[in-house]
């Protein structure tokens, strides 16, 4: 790590002072397997109209875990949510993250926080991580959608508490127990139809687009009542609805690859672009709530009252656990099947 030298007079007879130079130690990563074709993996793992790149299948997890820094069609839909996760924790050392603290009036934030944190990083590792074998696939899935399912109902409860106007608090409590039934119906759609259907996206793509309709709810009547003017946070508002639509269409339709199927094989398809998407939408939506949460802090026991905040509060675990128990029954009963196909 350390070489010694000595710099001579000018007659080369002696030594005047010496000088230390360092050597780096070698940080070069151990060599990877190299991508394969699709015909080189299981069904399961091939994505239409994506012809290479894949990782290969049963490898060990450390393969898995240093693919982060290696070239293959998943590695920027794994970075995508993976960096929206690291922005949104340097976030709330900021001065928006300042004024976060676990009372009644910043506990909704802090809820939508971890649920979005949660999301953003169970997607990231799903990315990584899914080509192992079926088994984990599976897992990892049935946990982004018990994630997804988490995230959706943290920004209900974040977005009608901070984000929609007086008129609006009305329908609260008819509007919590709709969000809590569609995200949880979101995640047991999505798991049931990944277990016995497997790429069939549409019942998936129609449960996330109504839960979010119900989640955006609030934001849509204040625009209409207000417009564009009013709050900081109405133009990433609209730009968050704007970021799902895209992300939305992505996760349904193949596009770009459909037209040139193996020329977006590692850049550029739509898993990627809806992930990227998914994790822009994320951080807007964040900063949107960021605003509206300092714009009408002081205001929020006195508009909903303690009581009803606290009670909204408690929701958010009996959902997380209803999803985690829907998601283990899918998971024992994927576990059941692939067993007796062993047999």
């Amino acid at each position: 790590l350390f070489r010694f030298s000595f710099i001579l007079s000018s007659d080369g007879s002696c030594p005047i002072m010496p000088w230390v130079s360092f050597a780096a130690p070698s940080l070069a990563l151990p060599s990877l397997p190299a991508t394969v074709r699709d015909v080189d993996v299981p069904p399961l793992f091939r994505e239409p109209f994506i012809l290479s790149g894949y990782r290969p299948v049963g490898l060990s997890r450390r393969f898995y875990v240093l693919s982060l820094f290696q070239m293959h069609n998943q590695t920027l839909s794994t970075w995508s949510p993976l960096l929206a996760a690291g922005v949104l924790g340097v976030r709330l050392q900021g001065p928006e993250g300042q004024g976060v603290s676990v009372d009644v009036s910043s506990t909704p934030l802090v809820l939508y926080l971890l649920s979005a944190l949660t999301y953003l990083s169970c997607s990231g590792a799903a990315q990584l991580l899914q080509s192992e074998s079926e088994d984990t696939h599976y897992l990892l899935s049935f946990l982004v959608y018990v994630s997804m399912a988490i995230y959706q109902y943290g920004a209900a409860l974040a977005l009608c508490l901070y984000s929609s106007d007086a008129a609006w608090c009305r329908p609260l409590q008819v509007f919590l127990p709709l969000a809590f039934i569609l995200a949880w119906s979101c995640c047991a759609t999505c798991c049931f139809t990944k277990l016995h259907f497997r790429r069939l996206y549409l019942p998936q793509a129609i449960s996330v687009g109504v839960a979010y309709l119900l989640d955006i709810n609030p934001v849509v009547h204040r625009l209409s009542n207000c417009g564009l003017t009013g709050s900081p946070a109405v133009p990433l508002h609209v730009l968050q609805v704007v970021l799902f639509l895209l992300a939305s269409f992505f996760s349904l339709f193949p596009v770009p690859e459909c037209f040139c199927p193996g020329r977006f094989d590692v850049i550029g398809h739509s898993c990627q672009l809806s992930l990227l998407l998914r994790s822009l939408w994320t951080l807007v939506q964040q900063e949107a709530l960021f605003s509206d949460f300092l714009w009408r802090r002081q205001a929020l026991v006195r508009r909903f009252g303690e009581e009803r905040l606290l009670v909204a509060c408690t929701s958010f675990p009996c959902l997380v656990m209803c999803c985690v128990m829907t998601a283990f029954s899918m998971r024992r009963r994927n576990h059941t099947w692939m067993m007796k196909e062993q047999r």
